[in-house]
């Protein structure tokens, strides 16, 4: 998927690489009618921890239609039946009117710009102050499950809010967008984001180095002026040549001696005013595509400078010192442009990325692509001022190669010998759609074209009209008679350049890929392993890399910096950190070791046992690895066993039924056929298969994926696949980790925190709290219409919050916004139903604990800051809808924290020959959080760097807090969110983002594979980004036709499935 990309190592953590792209796939912003204006409200806590919820039809019940009894409550005053809450506080304990309750009713507006549509505001929940806090179960008998229950409820419309909340305050919302230019949304909205709660002060305190280098705010005169430019053209390129040409010819007599900075669009700006409110320029332009010797054609261009607006800096300066809530995103973007100006001219930009052949070595990746080397800027709002954040970036280009060598490279053979396949050319045409060639059979004039396509018959058979009565003549005699050029591949098809009416025809071998055109497209497994091994880099060797970045583009030399009086640190930010400490993990009291203190973010199974070892009674194998004999498949599945019960698991040594081998080509009639048979052994017991256990050849195409569908969607078993050289190889430490994955899938768990189980975690083990985990992953770019998945895991457990079920579902293309966390349908039946991920996961909650949550901590994987205020607006409504339906005014209270890996900030150590400040790979030791200097200057954030690196340079998570009713302080939620990084289950190390974010990411591509059978691909990934972050199968399948056509829903996971942690 285009969104995030994990590639994964040995011991179950990812590898560091290099990102070169900007934010995280971003979806695109929905136009406004599909953006609706949720109302959140605040909704009084209800009181007494225990009371239920009705047998929530089919959380997990089977499938089918059977009608219900109607929805009851249980317990509460009748008052909370009727859904007439108590009027609700909008002032805190002690007072204190709350965030995101505005006193007086009116926000006023903030200086300039047209105003937004007006937005609901949300209200913190405010808990009771009697809430009970007993945690034994409720007094009631569990509700009896109906029979063959679906997954909806019926249940009345969520409760009308009291009428104090019902006069909600329409606030008016500055829309700071510069004109004609897509600007993130500004977080100054109805609602703010919460407060810092002042800063951590646990663990040990120590000093690290962040790639932010310190920018002084210039005291200039900000002025921004509107550009238009006629005939309009689409390209950046040709506006800014004609600007660069204006200035060039003007900056004396007219522009006031000024040098504007440009955005390549409709924006200009200057320090200080230019000496006119509008003028008109006439430009000429020589055309580029025809080199001299040849005649170039001359473009005549028309330029309107026409004043605009003054950016204000005043109120930047002022939201850095914290007496400003929301960040001047047009002060912001006016000082990025200037610092992009320079670069911008010098090397290719891509995002917010340069590269260039002068930045570093190219490196060929194969199939025609090279990678190039540069680097990330952006200007960030932080605690210490203004910074610049620079990183080292790497990306594919394609190599400028004749067009007849990159297509020998492409299908890696010499093209000569033989004629093309259909294949081959699909394949050709795929990769040279779009790309831009040159041709060489004219000397000097170097004419430039956009290949659209290929032609359909070979070049000896292509004829074109010559003149208007429509006199043929071929190619081949077309280029011999003007050229005196022989063609000798004519037995090969001709590219199609410029439009499909008059299409053009040009024979491979007179055109040559034009230099610096970024490869956008998906890579395949050998090039992102290619690209990965050039962008991996020591820590010590990356920070030297960033300083000889900032040195080479020598910000005090830079015309523009200097011209606006933006003076740039050549010295990386020192900033305090703390390391937090490891926790404790409980394991089984029959094991040697019953608890263990992770070393260095890591520890073994050795001497211990799993702290609930789940039970595997019935199971069986197949083998699709042909050169694996059974009496292979036989020992090795022994050996399985015999760790999984050493582990701490209940684990039958002997199958259901021997080993059997089946054809890779017949997965799903090898896996009904032996499903069947173990089923008749099976049933006539009473008994269900547990497990089955898979073995695959090392490439298995689309086996891998074809088989968790059949085996999660339609026959409802978990299985544990192991490809066929681990088989061979059968290591301990291998065996061991599969255990652990295996253990989880049957419901069992490895190791709890010795806290949890203590009562010890704050604002976790005083009440029944759920977390959640939630992520939406995109299809590639150039996947124009598959959809997006979007994954939610909820913990099933408490205290202990190790165990997570998970849901999946698809939805619209590149839509970033969960559709199915509350839904409502109408029934003929039974009228409006509610129904939606959220409710199902809390049901579920309540079926397995007993307990009903009062409390929600919900991490979301994926939001790039531009989309903050959309999907908490969204989501959060979400949330509250669901557990409205549930139960009148049953409103647990929320904390809404983002997670990034897409970032780039990288941090280092202070000394980085202080054995005691580095792990092994020399990067900054896992538990190091930061929430000062760098992070933002008054909203609640920090970077935790969780992990020990494995290679390459640690990338820390930001965790950005976008609502708090629970309170955290920033130790709790710092600790919390470290200590949760301990209990990953697939590996006996701490991970780089906490686990529920984690699980969803797993989930949402284990998806991939239910919408799309012959998916083959998994690893593969685009270039724009090497991020470290898992590859991801495209859809490819499930074309739909017409943008807007509905999205096929995937098919339904098992409910037997659901229950367990599938995904891992």
């Amino acid at each position: 998927m285009a969104r995030k990309r994990r590639t994964e190592l040995p011991g179950g953590e990812s590898s560091e690489s290099q990102e070169a792209g900007g934010g995280r796939g971003g979806a695109q912003r929905p136009p406004p009618q599909q953006q609706p204006q949720p109302q959140l409200q605040q909704q009084p806590q209800q009181q007494g921890g225990g009371r239920g919820w009705a047998p929530q039809r089919g959380a997990y019940g089977g499938r089918g239609g059977g009608r219900t009894a109607p929805q009851q409550y249980y317990g509460g005053p009748p008052e909370y039946q009727q859904g007439q809450g108590r009027g609700s506080q909008q002032f805190g304990r002690g007072g204190a009117p709350r965030r995101g309750a505005f006193v007086g009713g009116r926000e006023a507006p903030s200086a300039g710009g047209p105003s937004r549509p007006p937005a609901p505001e949300l209200h913190q929940a405010t808990q009771s102050p009697y809430q009970a806090v007993t945690t034994k179960p409720s007094s009631y008998g569990r509700p009896v499950e109906m029979p063959g229950a679906s997954s909806s409820t019926q249940a009345p419309d969520p409760p009308q809010t009291s009428e104090v909340t019902e006069q909600i305050q329409e606030l008016s919302i500055q829309q700071e967008v510069t004109p004609g230019q897509d600007m993130q949304p500004a977080s100054s909205k109805s609602m703010r984001f919460p407060l810092r709660p002042g800063k951590g002060s646990y663990g040990t305190k120590c000093v690290v180095k962040a790639n932010h280098f310190f920018a002084e705010l210039p005291d200039k005169d900000l002025h921004q002026y509107d550009v238009s430019i006629t005939p309009e053209v689409t390209s950046r390129g040709v506006n800014r040549a004609v600007m660069e040409q204006l200035v060039n010819l003007y900056r004396e007599s007219h522009l006031g001696k000024r040098l504007p900075a440009y955005d390549g669009r409709k924006s200009l700006y200057t320090a200080g005013p230019l000496p006119f409110v509008s003028k008109e320029f006439k430009i000429t332009l020589l055309d580029e595509e025809d080199a001299p010797g040849g005649t170039r054609r001359e473009r005549e261009f028309k330029v309107v400078i026409k004043f605009a607006a003054r950016a204000d800096l005043h109120h930047l300066g002022m939201f850095l010192q914290g007496r400003q809530a929301d960040a001047p995103q047009e002060a912001l973007q006016v000082l990025d442009i200037v610092l992009r100006e320079l670069p911008t001219n010098r090397y290719s930009p891509v995002g917010r990325s340069f590269y260039s052949p002068l930045l570093g070595r190219r490196q060929p990746l194969g199939e025609g692509l090279e990678s190039w080397r540069g680097f990330y800027q952006s200007i960030r709002p932080t605690q210490m001022g203004l910074s610049l954040n620079i990183d080292m970036s790497s990306t594919a280009f394609i190599e400028p190669l004749p067009v007849i060598d990159f297509v020998a490279q492409l299908l890696n053979r010499d093209v000569s010998a033989r004629p093309l396949s259909d294949a081959d050319r699909v394949k050709i045409k795929k990769a040279l759609r779009g790309v831009k060639v040159e041709v060489t059979h004219r000397g000097n004039m170097r004419r430039k074209y956009r290949i659209s396509g290929l032609t359909s018959q070979a070049t000896r058979e292509l004829t074109f009209p010559v003149d208007e009565r429509g006199t043929m003549k071929s190619v081949v005699e077309y280029f011999q008679e003007t050229y005196g050029f022989v063609i000798q591949h004519t037995q090969w098809p001709c590219l199609q350049v410029g439009n499909t009416q008059r299409p053009n025809y040009l024979p491979m071998e007179v055109c040559k890929i034009v230099e610096g055109q970024r490869y956008s497209k998906r890579l395949n497994e050998r090039q992102i392993t290619a690209l990965l091994k050039v962008t991996c880099q020591r820590p010590q060797e990356r920070e030297l890399d960033i300083l000889q970045t900032v040195k080479h583009n020598a910000y005090a030399n830079d015309p523009y910096a200097k011209e606006f009086g933006i003076k740039i640190s050549d010295k990386l930010a020192q900033v305090e950190a703390r390391v937090l400490p490891a926790p404790w993990l409980k394991y089984h009291d029959s094991g040697r070791e019953k608890d263990c203190l992770p070393q260095v973010g890591q520890w073994n199974m050795m001497n211990k046992r799993m702290v609930n070892g789940g039970t595997v009674n019935s199971w069986i194998c197949i083998n699709f690895a042909r050169n694996v004999q059974d009496s292979v498949a036989h020992s090795f599945c022994h050996e399985l066993a015999q760790m999984c019960m050493t582990s701490g698991m209940a684990f039958n040594p002997q199958s259901v039924l021997p080993v059997m081998s089946g054809r890779p080509d017949q997965v799903e009639r090898v896996l009904k056929a032996r499903f069947h048979d173990v089923m008749t052994k099976l049933q006539p017991h009473k008994k269900e298969l547990d497990l089955l256990i898979v073995i695959l050849p090392d490439n298995n195409g689309s086996l891998y994926g074809d088989l968790k569908r059949i085996c999660e969607t339609d026959l409802g078993i978990v299985s544990q696949c192991c490809l066929q050289k681990h088989v061979y190889r059968m290591s301990k430490q291998y065996l061991a980790n599969v255990s652990l994955k295996i253990n989880v899938k049957v419901g069992g768990r490895n190791t709890v925190l010795v806290d949890a189980l203590s009562r010890r975690i704050p604002l976790v083990s005083d009440q029944p709290t759920i977390i959640f985990g939630a992520d939406v992953t995109h299809p590639h770019p150039g996947e124009d219409s598959s959809p997006s998945i979007a994954a939610v895991v909820a913990s099933q457990d408490w205290p202990e919050v190790t165990k997570y079920a998970g849901l999946v579902c698809a939805q619209a293309h590149r839509q970033e916004l969960i559709q199915d966390l509350y839904k409502t349908w109408h029934d003929p039946q039974r009228g409006t139903m509610h129904g939606g991920m959220i409710k199902e996961l809390l049901i579920s909650f309540r079926r397995a604990t007993g307990q009903k949550p009062q409390r929600i901590i919900f991490y979301r994987d994926g939001v790039s800051e531009g989309q903050f205020y959309q999907v908490l607006l969204y989501e959060l409504d979400a949330i509250r809808k669901a557990c409205a339906s549930l139960e009148p005014n049953y409103q647990p209270t929320v904390t809404f924290v983002v997670v990034q890996k897409r970032h780039h900030t990288r941090l280092f150590a202070n000394n980085h020959h202080d054995r005691h400040a580095v792990d092994r790979s020399g990067n900054i030791l896992p538990g190091t959080v930061v929430d000062s200097k760098i992070c933002h200057p008054t909203e609640f954030d920090f970077y935790l760097c969780s992990h020990a690196g494995i290679q390459g340079t640690s990338r820390p998570a930001h965790y950005h807090v976008l609502w708090d009713e629970n309170k955290f302080s920033a130790d709790a939620l710092q600790s919390l969110t470290n200590n949760l990084c301990y209990t990953y289950a697939r590996c006996t190390r701490s991970v780089s983002i906490v686990p529920p974010a984690y699980y969803a990411h797993l989930a949402a591509f284990r998806a991939r594979f239910y919408m799309e059978p012959e998916t083959s691909d998994s690893g593969s990934m685009t270039s724009s980004a090497v991020t470290g972050r898992g590859g991801g199968a495209g859809a490819r399948s499930t074309r739909v036709p017409g943008a807007n056509a509905a999205v096929r829903p995937l098919p339904q996971l098992r409910e037997n499935v659901k229950r367990v942690m599938f995904y891992c």
